[in-house]
């Protein structure tokens, strides 16, 4: 059973979060050549003042 994790903004809209994981799902199954119900989709969704790029929090990058 592969399992996906994927670290990234927030997405509010849980209409387009169930787009993505659906499109992700469906990309995995026909690559790894298994049923749907067997990937595993975690989302990990950071704040921008959790998150630093080259030394700088991106809640500051402006």
């Amino acid at each position: 059973m592969p399992i996906i994790t994927m670290e990234g903004p927030a997405i509010d809209d849980l209409d387009r979060k169930r787009e993505l994981t659906d499109t992700i799902t469906r990309a995995a199954s026909e690559f790894y050549g298994l049923p749907t119900d067997t990937i595993v989709i975690i989302l990990k969704e950071n704040a921008p003042d959790n998150v630093s790029v080259g030394g700088q929090l991106i809640i500051d990058r402006n």
